[in-house]
């Protein structure tokens, strides 16, 4: 994978967008509108909770190749310090590429958790190279959106390391029946986010 070109948008702008991301079946509802959104810098990913089962080998293999790319063009992956808009050689559209978003969770038993929404592998990755990295948390969250999986009960050891996902795989517990009205749709506010996921790109 080759990037042909990068821009750099700084904090205020990462944050600007994020407050405009909607739900993905009800893109009028902005629902980071009135949250508290800031850049933070995660020294251990033990405090991230995971909502998703597994990690596939393929989808870190390329979050690796795009870390490399990157580097080419001095940005580190796990410090964007805001974003950036990458054009990736033999794709016609440019690519937003965001921090991984955390969000502030609270959940029934009373914890609070700051649990994963986009940026899996890229977390992953960053816990298997003992790195730092910047995250986007966002508090204070209208309680009737929350994040539509719940976080896995034992964190990162429930989190399996696959090369395909078996037959009946469960990849997260959902919170209610209907979880797409919850789901957030970060191509509200940002250009091509998770795509093309054939290329490096993943959730």
């Amino acid at each position: 994978m080759k990037i042909i070109k990068v821009e750099k948008h700084g904090v205020d702008e990462l944050i600007a967008n994020m407050h405009e991301v909607g739900l993905l079946t009800r893109p009028e509802i902005k629902v980071y509108r009135d949250a508290n959104i800031r850049l933070e810098t995660m020294h251990h990913t033990n405090y991230i909770s995971p909502a998703q089962c597994y990690v596939l080998i393929c989808e870190i293999m390329k979050v690796r190749d795009l870390r490399w790319a990157l580097q080419e063009h001095g940005i580190d992956l796990f410090k964007l310090d805001g974003y950036v808009t990458i054009q990736v050689e033999n794709h016609v559209f440019p690519i937003d590429v965001l921090p991984p978003v955390v969000e502030e969770s609270r959940e029934a038993d009373g914890s609070i958790v700051s649990i994963l929404n986009d940026g899996m592998h890229r977390v992953y990755l960053a816990r298997m190279e003992r790195s730092p990295i910047q995250v986007v948390s966002v508090r204070n969250i209208p309680k009737e959106y929350p994040y539509y999986a719940f976080p896995l009960a034992n964190g990162w050891n429930d989190v399996e390391i696959v090369r395909d996902l078996p037959e009946g795989c469960i990849k997260k517990w959902h919170r209610i029946k209907d979880y797409k009205s919850l789901y957030r749709n970060f191509n509200i506010g940002f250009n091509s986010v998770g795509s093309p996921r054939g290329n490096f790109t993943e959730k």
